[in-house]
């Protein structure tokens, strides 16, 4: 990276982060760093798009309020959707009326999916959809969206936010990317960032550059401890999607990326999990179901397993509120035993769309657990409230945990280093600060881990880059 970057004085630097689960921006003046506020007076924003039968669309936390509020007691009812219609014939050849033999037109019905009451679509981690070519196109309601359109809406938001905080124009902008979409296929990348490119054009970004996540959040760093000396940084991003790794040799005021890592690990599995191990049994998950069918006793477990994948993607946990679903629950939760309140418990959840509230005091709970040593999972909705020490949590995390410390082998294999030519370890991201992690990162890099603003690192490090006119080639 040359020392002696070309810039004009008067432009400002440009970061946006458009995340998994959130989204942040920055602008940079070439002394000072400023985070622009996305959902005032926050400067962090959820990465949501809602989108009601008006085809109107909310993004940020209102999509969610939107989303929560029109699914809250709403019962789903499914109906067939038709697809076209089809011709059979008996006879062959025309008739003597001239038509075609007897025949009959018959209505071609697809999959039951079609929920005629929904009052709107909810879209959030559309980021990892951008890497799949399957995905070009998404039905809501009668139309058919391109992913794209999905997405822009949420950089509309952001770019308005940036012009609204710097008071003109903000046509440019360095984007930050994870160093591998999520996806199968060697093109996901390259599939991914043609999409970002067309999104963000349409939503005014018409200048553009990238840079890998975890190297803009090292540029962050180096911007604000400037030193003389060359050094080996490894940069740790864990967010909410996606576990990013960069190493960088820092030489006076220049830089040189060396290898880039990245896997589909991040913050919102380990609440996926931490909702199966903790809250599934809770609400029914294991227990045994007895009922008379067609006039026989059956007693069997109780089918949990076809509510698990609704209950932990909270964007499509109404699907439950449908009567294949809530019939069996309200037939067993009125069995007079010990597990009837689980059900109850489980059949709340349903009624009322509470797996977002469920999320969110998981959330609270993993901050709790990173500065203290038992915390309580306390969800009022569905009447759990359950304490736990941080080493019950780090035993349900575990797979996860070794995964992590997988991926560190991968990006010391893949830059021909090892631990010990390592000189500083920068770590970022919302879920660097779960203490199994930094006590991995500890362990292997003794005295030379710095925490480094886990959740705003990235959008600083882009508007830097921005302001410097980085080349792409010299970031990736």
């Amino acid at each position: 990276m040359p020392e002696n970057s070309q810039h004009s004085d008067a432009r400002l630097g440009i970061g946006i982060d458009f995340g998994t689960s959130n989204s942040a921006a920055a602008v940079f003046d070439g002394e000072q760093v400023m985070l622009v506020q996305l959902a005032v007076p926050e400067s962090i924003m959820p990465s949501a798009n809602y989108i009601d039968r008006q085809y109107v669309s909310a993004i940020g936390q209102k999509a969610i309020n939107d989303y929560i509020a029109g699914n809250r007691g709403r019962k789903v009812e499914l109906s067939a959707e038709l697809l076209g219609e089809a011709r059979t014939g008996t006879g062959g050849g025309e008739s003597a009326m001239g038509g075609l033999g007897e025949s009959d037109t018959a209505k071609v019905y697809g999959q039951s999916f079609n929920d005629g009451s929904l009052p709107g679509r909810l879209f959030r981690g559309t980021k990892r959809l951008l890497g799949n070519r399957l995905n070009d196109r998404i039905a809501i309601f009668d139309r058919s969206f391109r992913l794209v359109a999905l997405v822009t809406p949420i950089l509309v938001g952001i770019r308005k936010a940036l012009e609204a905080a710097i008071g003109k124009s903000a046509n440019h902008a360095c984007i930050g990317h994870p160093v591998n979409f999520e996806g199968s296929g060697g093109e996901r990348n390259r599939i991914a960032l043609d999409r970002l490119r067309e999104s963000y054009g349409y939503a005014g970004i018409t200048q553009q550059s990238f840079c890998p996540e975890p190297t803009a959040a090292t540029i962050s760093y180096l911007h604000n401890n400037p030193q003389s000396c060359d050094e080996l940084v490894l940069t740790v991003d864990f967010g909410g999607g996606t576990l990013d790794f960069s190493v960088l040799r820092r030489s006076g005021s220049s830089f040189e990326v060396e290898a880039t890592h990245g896997i589909g690990l991040g913050g919102d599995r380990i609440d996926q999990c931490i909702f199966q191990e903790l809250i599934f049994p809770l609400l029914g998950k294991g227990e045994r179901w007895s009922r008379v069918v067609e006039g026989s006793p059956v007693d069997t477990l109780f089918p949990f397993g076809e509510y698990e994948e609704l209950l932990i993607n909270w964007p499509v946990s109404y699907m439950l509120n449908q009567n294949k679903y809530t019939a069996p629950v309200m037939q067993r939760m009125v069995q007079k035993d010990s597990a009837a309140d689980k059900f109850r418990r489980l059949y709340d959840l349903i009624q009322q769309n509470y797996s977002y509230q469920v999320f969110e005091a998981i959330k609270a709970f993993k901050a709790e657990l990173s500065v203290s040593e038992s915390a309580v999972l306390d969800i009022p909705e569905i009447d759990i409230q359950v304490e736990v020490e941080r080493w019950e949590f780090e035993a349900m995390i575990a797979p996860l945990l070794f995964e992590f410390e997988q991926a560190i082998s991968k990006i010391l294999d893949s830059a021909g280093y090892q631990a010990g030519d390592i000189d500083l370890v920068l770590r970022t991201g919302g879920s660097s600060l779960i203490p199994a992690v930094k006590d991995i990162l500890d362990n292997q890099f003794a005295g030379k881990v710095v925490e480094h603003d886990p959740f705003t690192s990235v959008a600083a490090g882009l508007a830097i880059a921005d302001y410097h006119q980085y080349a792409e080639a010299e970031l990736s």
